[in-house]
């Protein structure tokens, strides 16, 4: 975990973003990747694009890479190697883009909870970072003194499709020394005997080097209300789960609780892509 990219609209949610992001770069030595996009209209774009300077879009652009730079002067980012960069392109695809060309191995982003997705990075954009980013995707809440992962829940029906992003979580929970909290969520709609449901993770598990975990099963009516309460119940600093390129999270998620999921859950969520 070396290249970590943290987008950025100056809010606050933001800045816990930012400040979560700086945390995981001083334990893992990474360096620091502060992105803002200005996302213009559609005729204004056309002429930047061909190579018009429009005095007002420049201004913006110098007091946004000024800004950028004031936020090196921050306590919290000294010691950590940062690049910053305020681009003219769309937030989700300028996110995406970005990433890409900077091999990133992390995306960092604020989000304003309960309240729903509402600003131009912490809004409709971040939803589509988290559905479709190849790299995984840290959703930040609240601001946190201490970023930890050490009891770490990840939630699943333990398929096959997800083996390949669940390596991946299982390498950010062992750089964390995390115990990895497995829950299945049994509902109504979905039930399991606990005899299969073992079975099922048992197997599933026997394939990957985790320094530390755990096997549970949770009764709930559905899956969002049994990742939340279980969440609660154990104190979880993090909840990971696997999300899918083309319809949100995977079939096991089923529709809109991704979204809610997110929106809901108070404490970080980090997801990985199937």
């Amino acid at each position: 975990m070396k290249r970590i990219l943290v987008p950025t609209d100056f809010s606050k949610h933001a800045e816990y973003a930012l400040k979560v992001a700086a945390q995981i770069a001083k334990q893992n030595n990474s360096e620091l990747f502060i992105l803002n996009l200005l996302d213009l209209p559609s005729h204004m774009n056309d002429a930047v694009s061909s190579g018009v300077n429009i005095p007002e879009v420049m201004l913006f652009l110098q007091k946004t890479n000024d800004k950028l730079e004031g936020l090196k002067e921050e306590d919290y980012l000294q010691g950590i190697e940062i690049t910053t960069t305020a681009r003219i392109e769309k937030a989700f695809e300028g996110i995406a883009a970005y990433s890409k060309e900077h091999n990133v191995d992390l995306i960092v982003m604020g989000s304003h909870g309960a309240s729903g997705y509402q600003e131009i990075l912490i809004g409709s954009n971040t939803e589509k970072v988290v559905r479709s980013s190849d790299v995984p995707v840290l959703v930040i809440k609240n601001e946190i003194d201490v970023f930890k992962a050490e009891n770490f829940v990840f939630a699943s029906d333990f398929s096959k499709e997800i083996k390949k992003p669940f390596q991946k979580l299982v390498e950010f929970a062992n750089i964390f020394g995390a115990n990895l909290n497995l829950v299945m969520i049994n509902t109504p709609n979905s039930f399991k005997s606990n005899s299969v449901a073992e079975n099922i993770m048992n197997e599933f598990v026997k394939d990957f080097n985790i320094n530390k975990y755990s096997l549970h099963i949770y009764n709930d009516t559905n899956v969002e209300k049994g990742i939340l309460n279980y969440a609660n119940k154990v104190n979880a600093d993090l909840i990971g789960m696997c999300t899918h390129g083309r319809t949100g999270l995977s079939h096991f998620f089923n529709g809109s609780i991704s979204e809610d999921l997110v929106n809901h859950a108070v404490r970080p969520v980090i997801t990985f892509k199937i």
